[in-house]
């Protein structure tokens, strides 16, 4: 794709003190705002099916963690030892 921008003199001369080249300016532009264009979907909010599929590829494996006893979760075992 092919298109022309016309950049106002005093802009293409700050550019090209920070050593870029206008074209190059624009296309780093462009890339910037395709990644910000990128994130903005990702957190886009998902439907109960999506949500659902999230919470089952999360414990995909979960059959394989070993299970702890309930005395591991207690208050006292996180602060065992401070005093």
């Amino acid at each position: 794709m092919q298109i022309t921008v016309t950049i106002p003199d005093e802009v293409a001369a700050q550019v090209q003190a920070r050593g870029l080249t206008p074209e190059r300016y624009v296309e780093k532009l462009i890339a910037e705002q395709a990644v910000t264009l990128q994130s903005s979907e990702i957190e886009r909010e998902l439907s109960a099916e999506e949500f659902n599929a999230s919470l089952d590829a999360l414990t995909q494996y979960s059959e394989k963690i070993p299970a702890l006893p309930l005395q591991s979760f207690s208050r006292e075992s996180f602060y065992e030892g401070h005093d």
